[in-house]
């Protein structure tokens, strides 16, 4: 799964944790918001005003970057 505009910020989130430093960064509080589990990325940034294909980039940057946690056997 990649992140998308119409992806839920909490899903985003949970899945990405790294990500969490960028909506915060961006002044988005997101983090333990009741509506982020309906709340996309596209709502956040229309919400916020932030620019969406940037918001964007530096989610994917921020996933990209962060370490893939161990599976164990």
């Amino acid at each position: 799964m990649s992140i998308e505009a119409n992806r839920p910020v909490d899903e985003i989130m949970r899945q990405w944790p790294a990500t969490i430093r960028v909506f915060l960064d961006y002044q988005m509080r997101c983090v333990g918001c009741p509506i982020g589990c309906f709340h996309t990325v596209e709502d956040a940034c229309r919400e916020h005003g932030a620019d969406r294909v940037k918001f964007l980039a530096d989610l994917r940057a921020a996933a990209a970057k962060a370490p893939v946690p161990a599976v164990e056997a």
